[in-house]
């Protein structure tokens, strides 16, 4: 509908007329949304996009809820915790690019490795005033059912690929959010990519507009999200320590999504690039 609207309304018509869009999910916090945005979505999904985000605050608050229960019992992070992260996070995308290497398409992909690692070395900086939780660890909107008023979350056993010790381990939390955020990106860019019947020149039309829908889209959700948590012991208070954190869990999301789609959809290995060069090109 989002699509069809685009095309519908004369305040379109011309390439670029868009509002201008926020650097990133996070700005749009508080950001005012443009009432052009507000007429070409349906204002009751923006409604339920925010209920989602309120409903995430819930769970995270709920699994760190029982302090005196080891297995979920909040931890701090600490500056060994966060060089084992980076580690993890420079494995996975020497992995990545290996199997990258084979494709003569992603030469771009390939180019921006010091780039990625530069990122996600930010977070072995400032020691993190946050603390770990059990977390979701698998969170997109394919593992929400919508009733038609609220939402169930289901499949909260983790990453099927992991050990059961492995899923039990301790994250941020926005590391669920993460997932969730690049789960919209994929919603609006995947939805472009099945829309044969798009005239040319109606995708034109269409494909600057994918961009803003996935930051206010995410930006409401982020939003509600962190009204609906209040103040709790695993977000940072900081700002800048918000962002790094949630910057480098997009692009980890974003590196990992490149490889699954180039062993499953390489047709569709452009909408995690698209993800990483957006993520990439925050000022933060």
């Amino acid at each position: 509908r989002f699509f069809e609207n685009i095309l519908l309304s004369p305040e379109t018509e011309i390439t670029g007329k868009a509002p201008k869009v926020p650097l990133s999910p996070l700005d749009v916090v508080t950001a005012e949304i443009p009432e052009l945005f507000w007429d070409l979505c349906d204002g009751f999904y923006l409604e339920m996009v925010g209920l989602l985000g309120r409903r995430t605050a819930e769970m995270h608050k709920a699994l760190a809820a029982e302090p005196a229960e080891e297995a979920f019992s909040p931890e701090p992070f600490s500056r060994l915790y966060q060089r084992s992260l980076y580690q993890s996070l420079r494995s996975l995308t020497r992995r990545v690019m290996s199997a990258a290497r084979s494709n003569p398409d992603l030469k771009d992909f390939l180019a921006l490795e010091e780039t990625i690692l530069q990122r996600f070395s930010r977070i072995t900086g400032d020691r993190i005033e946050a603390r770990k939780i059990r977390i979701h660890g698998d969170y997109h909107l394919g593992q929400v059912l919508f009733t038609g008023r609220d939402f169930v979350i289901i499949d909260l056993e983790g990453e099927p690929g992991r050990t059961l010790s492995e899923r039990r381990l301790k994250f941020s939390p926005l590391r669920d959010v993460a997932g969730m955020l690049r789960s919209f990106h994929y919603a609006v860019h995947g939805r472009f990519l099945e829309t044969v019947e798009v005239r040319p020149e109606d995708a034109a039309r269409i494909e600057p507009w994918l961009h803003r829908w996935y930051i206010w889209v995410s930006g409401i959700f982020l939003r509600e999200y962190l009204d609906g948590l209040g103040h709790v012991s695993f977000i940072p208070t900081e700002r800048q320590t918000l962002a790094t954190l949630l910057q480098v869990f997009l692009l980890e999301k974003a590196v990992y999504e490149v490889g699954y789609e180039l062993n499953n959809r390489p047709d569709w290995v452009k909408i995690p690039m698209q993800g990483i060069l957006t993520i990439l090109e925050e000022d933060q």
